[in-house]
């Protein structure tokens, strides 16, 4: 049996369109055959080729119109936001007809959007993406994508607030909202999942990961400091555990806290499966140091979004 003739180099390591394959003397035929996948109508890759979200959004791109660029949950994705579904593929265009592809959704934009381009490919702005993509989030979701894209450097909440601001696109209105809650500083997304908590049943808002301590007596810098009250918050995630080093170095730094006469409440995963119990513990260190204002409320908001037992 004669030996399949090696890939060309060009199309071992991406996906490539039909035109391409027959310009380097491939058939319809060979591209049926087992050494290829079809990821869209007219895209093919190598077998064996990863299909990354990067390499979905590259052969999307292929077939878009000229102009086009990745958007939405898909752009999240792209942008280092591992939030929301990445695929189908979300694309935008100003173009009249849009591309009709199975794995590919086209949103047809009326006027051109802010586009970045990003590792080589067209992606809409992470101010654009943030906006867009809270079409297709719950509200905390769209905290978190907020909080994580300023944490990545990609924006700043400056740069957020000036696009929300100055925009009619769709989506505003729930990114708006969410944003009114985005911040700095801030190191994961269960530290935004624990400050909504506490903030949205009313407590005061704590700030994320502030630094205790001068540079001389560095102490720590933990997920959530109420400063007033000297109690800080910190969500104790499993990775916080993966070895022994980093297990002593926490305890260590709490005890630190304690002995500058900080009031430590310690999450857990397991804990946060119990947010009032949360919320309650928090409510009861800051009034032992002096808060006087309302108690915790749970209204309707607050159940729909974290009370899975209502």
């Amino acid at each position: 049996m004669r030996a399949a003739r090696p890939l060309p180099e060009p199309l071992r390591t991406k996906p490539f369109t039909c035109a391409e394959a027959s310009a380097h003397g491939l058939s319809a035929q060979m591209l049926r055959g087992k050494r290829f996948e079809r990821m869209f109508r007219g895209v093919y890759a190598p077998a064996g080729l990863e299909l990354t979200v990067w390499m979905w959004a590259f052969a999307a791109l292929l077939v878009l119109p000229k102009g086009s660029a990745i958007a939405r949950t898909t752009a999240l994705w792209l942008w280092g936001v591992e939030v929301g579904p990445p695929l189908p593929v979300h694309a935008a265009t100003v173009h009249p007809h849009p591309v009709r592809r199975d794995g590919l959704v086209v949103h047809r934009q009326r006027r051109t959007t802010p586009v970045r381009r990003h590792r080589g490919l067209a992606v809409t702005t992470p101010e654009q993406t943030f906006i867009e993509a809270s079409l297709e989030l719950s509200f905390v979701d769209r905290v978190i994508v907020g909080d994580w894209l300023i944490r990545l450097g990609h924006t700043s909440l400056t740069d957020l607030t000036a696009a929300v601001a100055s925009t009619t696109a769709d989506g505003v209105r729930r990114a708006r909202r969410a944003l009114a809650h985005v911040r700095e500083r801030v190191d994961s997304p269960r530290e935004t999942v624990l400050r909504l908590v506490l903030v949205l049943a009313g407590l005061p808002e704590p700030e994320p990961n502030r630094r205790i301590g001068d540079r001389v007596d560095f102490i720590a810098r933990p997920d959530l400091v109420y400063l007033a009250y000297r109690v800080v918050v910190e969500y104790d995630g499993q990775h916080h555990w993966s070895t022994e080093g980093q297990r002593e170095y926490d305890i260590a730094r709490r005890e630190a806290l304690e002995a500058a006469g900080w009031r430590v409440i310690v999450v857990t995963r397991t804990g946060m499966r119990r947010p009032r119990d949360v919320v309650w513990r928090v409510d009861r260190a800051l009034r032992e140091r002096g808060y006087e204002g309302p108690p915790p409320r749970f209204d309707e908001t607050w159940c729909r979004i974290f009370d899975a037992s209502r």
